[in-house]
């Protein structure tokens, strides 16, 4: 009897080894092949983002970056569960577009990283996905008022910025007001559609694009264009907005991320 309780305690840890736990249910997972070593640029880019963003006040001890891997469209790269300000390229994890980790390095995962993968599932030309709780977008998510550009460095926010409600999803999960698995990033994907912004309801935002430079830069951009909509629109009156055919031009000429990337890298490693 003893030995037979011995065999069935072995199997349960056997299975044990290579499952993941998501909100109490127990799901077998087999680690998914890797889409090789990653340029050691695009890791020190990816390491840059973070400490960028957390030294503009977009992210703080919570928030993350990834990029798609470039020898794997399959694939994406992003930092375990750590403060984004704290990132090394030793702490650059590898995931499956299912949020899968290649190799979990005995670390722990993103619990959000749902957000991830399902974009760059939905969205075949985004290359960099953030998803931050940058504090002046936080009320254009939670009130009747749209978030649109005032600034010009903004104008990518001319083809509107919709808003996600966690409560719209029909999961037991989500009334954490997270995403935490497939399907809760599944819908935000969908309300993301084909745009560069999309708000979450009392919790943040998320901002896609070609390359995690101009991500960065769409990120912060969002940020500031919140606080100026909000001084402008407390100044009362109605407000001349950038226009779309303004902002539409403005996309045309706004491919040149070099001189901020490069200011915002030197200054937040001199930190």
């Amino acid at each position: 009897m003893i030995r037979f309780a011995f065999i069935i305690v072995a199997a349960v840890l056997a299975l044990a080894v290579n499952t993941d736990v998501v909100s109490n249910t127990v799901i077998a997972q087999t680690p998914p092949t890797s889409g090789d070593a990653a340029d050691p640029v695009l890791l020190e880019d990816l390491v840059a983002a973070n400490r960028i963003l957390a030294n503009e006040g977009v992210l703080d001890a919570y928030g993350h970056v990834s990029v798609r891997h470039p020898g794997n469209p399959d694939r994406y790269l992003m930092s375990r569960s750590l403060a984004p300000i704290l990132v090394t390229a030793n702490d650059i994890m590898e995931y499956d577009l299912d949020s899968i980790p290649v190799d979990l390095k005995g670390e722990r995962s993103v619990l959000e990283r749902f957000i991830h993968g399902e974009i760059f599932k939905a969205r075949q030309d985004v290359n960099a996905v953030i998803h931050s709780h940058s504090p002046a977008v936080i009320p254009f998510g939670i009130t009747q008022g749209p978030m649109r550009p005032v600034y010009h460095m903004a104008s990518f926010l001319h083809v509107g910025v919709p808003v996600w409600d966690v409560r719209a999803v029909d999961d037991p999960d989500a009334a954490g007001l997270l995403v935490r698995n497939g399907a809760i990033g599944t819908s935000l994907a969908s309300t993301l559609g084909a745009g560069p912004v999309v708000l979450m309801r009392g919790h943040g935002n998320v901002v896609v694009a070609s390359s995690v430079q101009a991500a960065v830069a769409r990120a912060i951009y969002t940020e500031v264009n919140a606080r100026l909509q909000t001084i402008a629109l407390g100044l009362g009156g109605p407000v001349n907005y950038i226009s779309s055919e303004e902002g539409a031009a403005w996309d045309k000429f706004s491919g040149d991320t070099t001189r901020g990337w490069d200011l915002w890298k030197k200054q937040a490693f001199e930190r």
